[in-house]
């Protein structure tokens, strides 16, 4: 099926030949918004455990993780490759020696074609992006930085505790790509204080970077956060959104994104018995399958609705 925009198997296919699967690795590390560096509590919608599959335990080794990993998706795809994908909390906060260990064995697992690391824009100094350097040089395989930029305003980020800015998002896709690594953002839909329309002024905003690939998914509150607390309590205002008015969101997102860009995903799917909204009660790839009806009925693909220059 040709899609109306450029997906992430489109991005892959660029680097590697054959089918590619990530697996996830929680390599024990914190976060600077959690041990004090930068603030303590963490941003306040953040659950770890919503996106950590079950073979993702820190008492199991990193090579232990990808065995688990491998074992549960080659029953289906024999020939799949891999890449690495160091998730949990942020990939690039703690001593680099140790986390460039892991990342070096990691690489070294059979079948493990290249690295996906998850950090936050605050913490890719150039000495974490040259120790990165060493080891693409040394192994020659693919490591990719993905940053959890969440919005372009500045105040929602500092509504969340975020502790970081849209100027260091900026700042760190543009010495990434310097450095010649491919570089994706992560970014939610529906944060405190946002409309829908601020929402597609930070696409406005994504459009103007050098990225490779972007993940959108709704905001979801989840039991035990600061922010579900917050919202039970009346303190906190949320744009909470239909399945249906999300979908015509997602149309629009992709009318404004500018071609080139991958996408990666639209949702994600918190476990049933920490989610308390939004509970549309579709899988993610039937609200692809929905998106993609959608935009073709809609005559939209990526990009169309952007200022022809």
């Amino acid at each position: 099926m040709n899609l109306p925009y450029r997906d992430y198997a489109a991005f892959l296919s660029e680097h590697f030949s054959g089918k590619m699967q990530k697996i996830s690795i929680d390599a024990g590390l914190s976060c600077p918004n959690r041990d004090g560096t930068f603030s303590t509590g963490g941003c306040s919608y953040c659950n770890n455990a919503t996106f950590s599959p079950d073979y993702c335990r820190t008492d199991n080794s990193v090579e232990a993780q990808l065995e688990k990993g491998v074992s549960f998706f080659s029953r289906k795809y024999a020939e799949m490759r891999y890449l690495a994908y160091f998730q949990s909390y942020t990939g690039t906060h703690g001593n680099m020696g140790m986390i460039s260990g892991m990342y070096r064995a990691a690489l070294g697992y059979p079948g493990v074609e290249g690295l996906i690391i998850g950090t936050r824009p605050d913490c890719v100094p150039d000495s974490v992006l040259n120790v990165l350097k060493e080891i693409r040089q040394d192994t020659g395989k693919f490591i990719m930085l993905e940053f959890g930029a969440e919005s372009s305003h500045n105040e929602t980020l500092s509504s969340v505790n975020r502790c970081h800015t849209w100027e260091q998002v900026v700042d760190a896709v543009q010495r990434t790509r310097r450095y010649g690594f491919p570089a994706g953002l992560h970014l939610i839909n529906g944060l405190p204080g946002e409309t829908p329309e601020m929402m597609l002024a930070t696409v406005d905003a994504v459009n103007n970077l050098d990225i490779d690939t972007v993940k959108f998914h709704q905001l979801q509150l989840i039991r035990g956060t600061r922010l579900a607390r917050q919202w039970q309590d009346g303190l906190v205002g949320l744009h909470q959104f239909s399945l249906d008015e999300y979908v015509e969101h997602c149309v629009k997102i992709v009318g404004r994104l500018r071609q080139g860009i991958a996408i990666d995903r639209f949702t994600s799917q918190s476990p049933d018995g920490l989610l308390i909204s939004p509970r549309w009660g579709v899988k993610n790839y039937q609200f692809v399958n929905l998106l993609n009806n959608r935009l073709v009925s809609a005559g939209i693909t990526q990009g169309c609705l952007l200022p022809v220059k």
